[in-house]
């Protein structure tokens, strides 16, 4: 058997309904819409959620949380991607670590965290860096800049 020779069970498929194609069909005239009202225009019906005038459920659940608008996202690089991917004395800054492929997107900045070990003088410019990253960064003989 092959994939080209496959075909459904008898019974599983039903024939489309042919609407409007004639009295003898059964189907002609209305449509199966019936005569006027809303649902039998074109473009009629009700909007999704809508419930005859009654409360929506949308509107009866209890709403939680907020939308912070302030919030700022950053960019988020290891300090074991930075070992990897920077040589001794390199500048570190948006657009090297764009090219190096840490970073896809800008957002606010950038942000180092302190995840892993960091062996190599690095010269750090971004928006942001945490202090346990801070620390190490210093301790390999690099210097941090937060613009």
């Amino acid at each position: 058997m092959k994939l080209n020779e496959l075909k459904p069970v008898a019974g599983a498929r039903h024939a489309k309904k042919r609407v409007g194609r004639g009295i003898g069909s059964g189907m002609g005239k209305t449509s199966t819409r019936g005569h006027k009202g809303q649902n039998a225009r074109s473009g009629g019906g009700v909007r999704p959620g809508y419930e005859g005038g009654q409360t929506q459920l949308f509107k009866r659940l209890p709403k939680r949380g907020f939308t912070n608008v302030n919030r700022k996202e950053y960019a988020i690089v290891k300090l074991s991607d930075l070992n990897d991917k920077f040589e001794t004395g390199a500048v570190v800054d948006l657009a090297s670590l764009k090219e190096a492929g840490l970073v896809k997107k800008e957002y606010e900045g950038v942000k180092i965290l302190s995840n892993g070990e960091l062996s190599k003088a690095l010269t750090c410019k971004v928006a942001k860096v945490s202090k346990a990253a801070e620390e190490k960064i210093k301790a390999a003989g690099g210097t941090v800049e937060v613009a």
